[in-house]
């Protein structure tokens, strides 16, 4: 799976990029956009969103990186823009004419990509809100006063959502895998 970690873009390409050459561009896209895409889909739980997330986070990406001062890497700036896109797209209540009819009444969340991990499948089955504090809080980082901000809620609201996300998860995890590692890493959460 591409994380935002793996990913190096060096200054003169962001430079390059900054002044409009599409090459410059092409390659922060090529760089970026697996995380993007990884990123979103776990928050979203659907490809299409993800798709979606990753298009409208490269438009923003290219059409505000002259805002960008390169105080914190490249990526953590794409990971924000990419998280918040996610978060946006869940508030607004896409979900409601985005599968077709037939597959309406289906459960929604779809497994991470290349991942049969018992969390990825518990994961799945959470709320798209609790998928996203744990997500953001446990897997990328973020406090839970930027969560709270990143929702528009509090941090209360963050704290809250993560401690009932990993409850359901140990219930989850000890019903259906007995995955004793999955377990260890819930309890040091």
């Amino acid at each position: 799976m591409a994380g935002f970690g793996a990913c190096e873009i060096g200054a003169e390409i962001v430079a390059a990029a900054r002044s409009g050459q599409r090459s410059a561009q092409e390659a922060i896209y090529r760089e970026y956009s697996a995380a993007v895409f990884t990123l979103a889909l776990r928050i979203t739980g659907h490809r299409e969103a993800a798709e979606e997330v990753l298009q409208d986070t490269f438009m923003q990406v290219l059409g505000k990186l002259h805002t960008f001062r390169g105080e914190a890497p490249l990526g953590a700036w794409i990971r924000r823009i990419a998280a918040n896109r996610a978060l946006a797209l869940l508030r607004s209540g896409w979900r409601r004419y985005a599968l077709p009819l037939e597959r309406a009444a289906e459960p929604r969340a779809e497994p991470a990509p290349a991942d049969d991990s018992g969390l990825e499948q518990a994961l799945a089955q959470l709320s798209p809100t609790a998928r996203a504090v744990v997500l953001l809080h446990d897997v990328e980082g973020y406090t839970h006063e930027e969560i709270g901000r990143m929702m528009g809620k509090t941090k209360s609201f963050s704290k809250s959502q993560l401690s009932r996300a990993h409850r359901r998860l140990r219930e989850l995890l000890e019903s259906h895998t007995g995955d004793m590692t999955c377990m260890q890493a819930l309890n040091n959460c």
